[in-house]
């Protein structure tokens, strides 16, 4: 257990009565939540971060729209200060006031696609307004944002990490207590190819959840792209020896582990908190490591490059490239989204 886990654990059991309490109380008055004249589906988790969310909305956002159902996502931009809230993100936005995953979204699905406010009821009238077409909204980490109404509950499961030790913040990952999966109504279990205990999981479901599916989806890293330049290259990048990777992610193993499996090595690593990159001096540092042992490029994650700022592309010296993650097999999942929508 960290030192800030061990010093908040007294709080503990007032932070599981407030989150039982607040459930209790919209599980006994479903009128409190918000609707909207569209379908809203949320793509959200049981614990903190790490799951795999922002490419999963993605792919959903995506296969929908090919399919008729026009979309948008809502999400609360965490980590930006805006001045109007709630406020549209669009490709070009300051990932300061939009937050990093918002702004990564509008830059893959374009304009008018996502919109972020603290209050998502606002943000979906938002949403409408400056697009009449839309057929339907997906919520991204919208588990526990129960003030809005959704038609569909995904929750998202690592399945490597799965529950990790089932106790509630701060003394564990989860954000709500195991009883609240019944409110799913399907459960996406990612890094399937990585599950050694399948029968464990569908268990836990069995167990906790509802009547709905299981679906087993897994990711990929698409081809890097460097930063500077924007060219685009295969994925391991030949003839340039090891990476030096760094990345600000609520699990940040989980790509380091995906650089392995699609054949990149990298000989050194750095993790920074979720949400949060490196300054430019600590960029600069990064560099003085990264050759230090052995490398002569750095990898990151889409969601580290959109943070990055003039003032780090003066300090760049190394080639800088990023990748991203993208949904394999979930075929199925879109299947059953589109037929319970229709």
């Amino acid at each position: 257990m960290s030192i800030l886990r061990y010093l908040a654990a007294p709080l503990a059991p007032l932070y599981g009565a407030v989150v039982r309490a607040r459930n209790r109380s919209f599980d006994a008055h479903p009128e409190r939540a918000e609707q909207v004249p569209v379908p809203v589906i949320s793509v959200g988790n049981l614990s903190a971060g790490g799951t795999g969310k922002t490419p999963l909305t993605l792919f959903l956002a995506k296969g929908l729209e090919a399919a008729g159902w026009a979309n948008a996502v809502l999400s609360r931009g965490y980590g930006g200060r805006r001045s109007v809230d709630p406020m549209s993100v669009e490709p070009d936005s300051d990932p300061r006031q939009t937050g990093d995953e918002p702004l990564l979204m509008a830059q893959a699905l374009g304009t008018h696609r996502v919109v972020v406010g603290r209050k998502r009821h606002a943000a979906a009238l938002r949403a409408l307004s400056q697009r009449p077409d839309l057929r339907c909204l997906l919520l991204d980490d919208g588990f526990q944002h129960r003030a809005l109404h959704r038609d569909l509950d995904l929750l998202v499961l690592d399945g490597v990490r799965t529950w990790g030790n089932s106790r509630m913040l701060p003394l564990g990952d989860l954000r709500e207590p195991v009883d609240s999966v019944r409110r799913a109504h399907a459960l996406v279990v990612t890094r399937a190819g990585r599950v050694q205990d399948r029968d464990r999981i569908e268990a836990w479901w069995s167990r906790h959840g509802s009547d709905g599916p299981i679906f087993w989806v897994d990711f990929t890293l698409g081809a890097l792209r460097r930063w500077d330049t924007g060219e685009s290259v295969p994925l391991p990048l030949p003839d340039q020896g090891p990476a030096f990777a760094w990345c600000g992610l609520g699990h940040p193993e989980a790509f380091y582990a995906d650089l392995l499996l699609a054949g990149q090595p990298w000989c050194g690593s750095e993790s920074f908190p979720d949400h949060r990159g490196p300054s430019p001096a600590e960029l600069q540092r990064l560099q003085v490591r990264a050759r230090s042992e052995g490398a002569g490029w750095l990898v990151c994650t889409q969601k580290d490059a959109v943070k990055l700022t003039p003032a780090h592309a003066r300090i760049l010296e190394l080639p800088l490239y990023f990748a991203d993650q993208k949904v394999i097999n979930g075929e199925a999942l879109l299947a059953w989204i589109l037929a319970v929508l229709i």
